[in-house]
């Protein structure tokens, strides 16, 4: 059966990506060691695929601010992509974030003009119309462009899209412009109010149909066909001064009090420079925290510290797990630790070291930028940094597939284990099991060779239960029927054709595509 899609050259292309093992580096570590925060160092593709084991179905909310497409070269990024390539590079990383998230969870993705109505269509096939939650326009500059030759750019959109359909986000407290008109002129204990008319009932019970005499003998009929309360409740709310007769006594007003009121939706519109920042204010943060960089050494396209506060105020409760794949200066991650929020960044370039770690050691203790006055940061907390592990296959002088001598024999052991699609954990009692998936089953991996007499050592400690994948070098014939829940396989051999090796950097090289004009796209 035909469906619409979006269909560009090198679709169905995806690569095999390596499930690498993550690297904790303890010497960058800051704050609380038993923090869960992580800030990750390398390719977001492989970076992705590295959490996606653990972390599936448990981020509640994503923020990603991906390369726009424009054509413009920016220092921390090549922004010049071939649309096709573009497309292809936010694909895979789609496919992969979606299944990070939880069902309550969103996605919020930051784009301009150049590729929205592209990635919305993109994001339509992965996530599903029915979960495209809305397409918010915020105001990024704070004045217009006045040498622009066309329009002067002055907003950005960010798709929002949920994992389930019907996602209902949070609620908004009231500004001070929109509470303007409570007023408490008479020291009400209950607060601030306003005056409006109780509601009256359409089709009300027999008991709400009566009539009210004015203290100067007026008699006041109910609106519509009736009152919202019985005579009783009104008269007591009479008494307490919520509800009383106006001036002439031809009819009565209700109190609304501010402190009854729930909060508001949020407006599609961010319009409001105050409420959720704009791009100078954010490049001004910038340099607030670092005042020793000169403007050439600062990330380029910041965005400010109160976008990522409305986006996490609307998505996300106090500890609630947020990933940014695109970090870039790390806002999200600043943000979501000054909110309590738990947070995964991840990010490629240089600017890893020289920007996020840093900024978040500021934040960590009590830095006084952003949102933190608003959120009353006093510092605390912590994170932990991680790199990505180098390839697991690399070829020898021969051109024959080895294992990395970079890795040791525990990173070995939790490779071959991630690879396989198990959870590394090994045993302290039992050598052999190293680490468990589904359906209780366990792998060891052993750079020894296997002989007959340590497989039956193994498989009379081994449950008939239970299920073993053994993986070795070389062993002795016939071992892989030896035991009927017993797999034994040959490495590095059996890894090889589970995902591509030897690829450190998916920004550029996707997909083998020709050049392209845009006319040779297809949008069926």
């Amino acid at each position: 059966m035909q469906r619409l899609e979006l269909t560009w050259i090198g679709k169905g292309e995806d690569p095999a990506i390596e499930p690498r093992i993550l690297l904790h580096d303890t010497s960058k570590d800051y704050g609380d060691p038993n923090s869960e925060n992580m800030l990750i160092h390398g390719d977001n593709l492989l970076a992705l695929k590295a959490l996606e084991q653990d972390f599936a179905g448990r981020v509640k909310c994503i923020y990603i601010d991906p390369p726009y497409n424009t054509g413009a070269a920016f220092e921390h990024y090549d922004d010049n992509l071939e649309h096709s390539i573009w497309l292809q590079l936010m694909k895979t990383r789609l496919d992969i974030l979606k299944n990070l998230l939880s069902n309550e969870g969103t996605i919020w993705i930051s784009i301009d003009d150049h590729e929205q109505a592209y990635l919305q269509i993109l994001c339509d096939e992965i996530f599903g119309r029915v979960c495209h939650v809305q397409t918010v326009i915020w105001r990024s500059s704070d004045n217009s462009n006045n040498d622009s030759k066309q329009f002067s750019q002055d907003h950005n959109y960010i798709l929002v899209y949920s994992k389930a359909p019907n996602w209902q986000p949070k609620k908004l407290q009231r500004t001070e412009e929109q509470a303007k008109h409570y007023s408490n002129p008479d020291n009400d204990p209950r607060g601030p109010w306003f005056d409006g008319n109780p509601l009256g009932s359409p089709n009300p019970r027999p008991n709400l149909t009566y009539d009210i005499i004015a203290p100067n003998g007026n008699v006041i009929k109910p609106p519509f066909n009736g009152w919202r309360w019985s005579e009783e409740t009104l008269k007591e709310k009479m008494e307490t001064g919520e509800i009383r007769f106006n001036n002439d006594c031809t009819a009565i007003k209700r109190r609304t009090y501010l402190y009854e009121q729930k909060g508001l939706p949020a407006s599609s519109l961010w319009a409001d420079l105050e409420e959720t920042g704009h791009t100078r204010q954010a490049k001004y943060e910038q340099k607030k925290l670092f005042p020793e960089m000169n403007k050439n050494t600062w990330f380029a396209t910041p965005k400010p510290e109160k976008l990522i506060q409305r986006v996490l105020t609307l998505a996300t409760d106090e500890y609630d797990l947020v990933l940014d794949s695109f970090l870039g200066s790390g806002t999200t991650a600043a943000v979501a630790h000054k909110m309590g929020r738990r947070y995964i960044g991840i990010e490629l370039g240089n600017h890893c070291y020289t920007h996020c770690l840093p900024r978040l050691q500021k934040v960590v203790d009590g830095e006084q930028g952003g949102i933190s006055n608003a959120v009353n940061w006093k510092g605390g907390g912590g994170f932990k940094f991680y790199e990505l592990a180098p390839t697991l296959i690399e070829k020898d002088k021969h051109g024959n597939p080895v294992f990395s001598d970079k890795y040791n024999s525990e990173m070995l052991v939790a490779a071959v284990a991630k690879i396989n699609g198990f959870h590394y954990a090994p045993d302290r009692e039992l050598f052999w099991k190293q680490g468990f998936s589904q359906d209780s089953s366990y792998i060891y991996v052993t750079t020894q060779y296997l002989t007959a007499a340590m497989l039956d050592g193994i498989a009379a400690e081994l449950s008939p239960m239970e299920n073993l994948l053994i993986c070795a070098p070389a062993f002795d014939i016939g071992l892989g029927k030896r035991y009927d829940n017993i797999n034994v396989r040959k490495i590095p051999q059996s890894v090889l054709s589970k995902c591509e090796f030897g690829a450190d950097n998916y920004n550029l090289n996707i997909v083998d595509v020709p050049e392209l004009d845009e006319e040779e796209w297809e949008d069926d």
